[in-house]
């Protein structure tokens, strides 16, 4: 019987996952209205109370971002060419065929750099230009050509343009949706849950669809009595606090994000983003280790995931294959935030993480670390795709002391890679 429930669920789910490729998405059943424009001297007070009312953090998010950008582009008295120029400098930084993205270079120069100078608007730095320019001449164009810009732009658009922004209309509806944001209210009742697609130490992860949408997600329910009887109250938080993190922004690349969470009377539940294709460990174990091309491919990915992270100023903590996922394209995008930490205040110290990937300052108890540490448990990751097994696990030794003797020490057999 128990066998034919996991059939039935297991049809269930791959029906579901076909209808939302395939049905066109059904009409909303709640019509979301937005609260009255007066709301915004509350928000106004709220976002100043949680130290969201800055530049930083309404730009990072998709919704402030567009906003932003619509008020410069209508609103604004002046031209403000800072944001063209900084949204032609990420698309060259996305454009992956080198002649293109030489092209694109030029023309971002010639507009944004040459024509501002010749017309004595150019409100950058020599230094700025002088980069640019070096690589320009010898007919290079790395992917980080303009970074020299970026800091100095930002400094440009969080001055006189976003204060223009916080009088405008354009923020009293930003206003408007933050406060929905807030007060909207989902409950099981909105979802269509499917099988169970994960295990963890507070619950289980399901298949779910939304019911207005037809959107499949992943949805990590956490159970409130195993919470409290591990006395995991501040880990759930935790790993809330940091999805929400993550989760903001024009890009979040190659990292499993929230798109809501809500809870009922026994349950937390995170919606998260849904990943089928099993993850990097399971590849491991059923296929072998994989070949250096792969690796460049999922390592590049993953750095990409790690600095998403790193520039909000949060250090993971938990590398390694388990907890990377792929999706139905063979993409990767890195999960479970749980032991993940913000460190824009105070450098944690904790030894928390996976034995064998943990950072030897990590490991030294009472030593403070930030994102450093990620990068040395993202060799050991690599290490153990390429190798089979963990550079600090010598005779396959489960014994944790030891490898973490081992770490601290740097004794591992690193063999050599070709």
């Amino acid at each position: 019987m128990a066998d034919l429930e996991a059939v039935l669920a297991d049809v269930s789910y791959l029906m579901a996952m076909e209808k939302s490729k395939c049905t066109p998405a059904a009409r909303a059943s709640k019509k979301l209205i937005l609260p009255d424009p007066s709301v915004r001297s509350v928000m106004y007070k709220y976002l100043e109370k949680e130290s969201e009312l800055n530049f930083h953090k309404i730009f990072n998010e998709v919704l402030g971002y567009l906003l932003f950008k619509d008020f410069c582009e209508y609103d604004s008295d002046e031209p403000i060419q800072q944001l063209k120029f900084f949204e032609q400098i990420k698309i060259f930084e996305k454009t992956e065929c080198y002649e293109e993205r030489k092209k694109l270079a030029r023309e971002i120069y010639d507009i944004f750099i040459m024509e501002e100078m010749l017309s004595h608007t150019y409100e950058y730095s020599k230094n700025a230009v002088a980069s640019v320019q070096k690589y320009l001449l010898k007919n290079e164009v790395p992917v980080n050509l303009f970074e020299p810009y970026m800091e100095e732009i930002f400094t440009q658009l969080k001055g006189r343009p976003f204060k223009k922004f916080l009088e405008s209309d354009k923020f009293t509806r930003f206003c408007q949706w933050k406060n929905l944001e807030l007060n909207l209210q989902l409950t099981m009742n909105d979802f269509s849950v499917h099988r169970i697609i994960g295990r963890g130490g507070f619950g289980e992860v399901y298949g779910c669809r939304k019911a207005d949408t037809g959107k499949m997600y992943a949805m990590k329910c956490l159970d409130k009595k195993r919470i409290k009887m591990k006395q995991g109250e501040m880990l759930a938080l935790n790993e809330r606090n940091m999805l929400q993190a993550v989760s903001t922004g024009v890009d979040c690349p190659f990292i499993v994000c929230m798109t809501y969470a809500f809870h009922t009377p026994d349950k937390l539940c995170f919606i998260l983003d849904l990943m089928n294709g099993g993850d990097l460990h399971y590849h491991l174990s059923q296929h072998g280790i994989f070949s250096e091309d792969e690796m460049k491919f999922y390592a590049a990915e993953v750095i990409l995931g790690l600095e998403h992270m790193h520039k909000r100023f949060i250090v993971y903590r938990d590398l390694k294959p388990a907890n990377i996922l792929l999706d139905e394209n063979g993409h990767i995008r890195i999960s479970d935030l749980g032991l993940a930490c913000d460190f824009s205040r105070k450098k944690p110290h904790a030894s928390v993480g996976t034995h064998g990937y943990m950072a030897p300052e990590v490991l030294s108890k009472g030593t403070s670390y930030d994102s450093c540490a990620d990068w040395f448990s993202f060799g050991c990751m690599l290490y153990k795709l390429l190798k089979g097994h963990s550079p600090f696990r010598q005779h396959k030794t489960k014994d944790k002391h030891e490898i973490d003797k081992m770490t601290l020490t740097m004794s591992g057999t690193f063999e050599r890679i070709s």
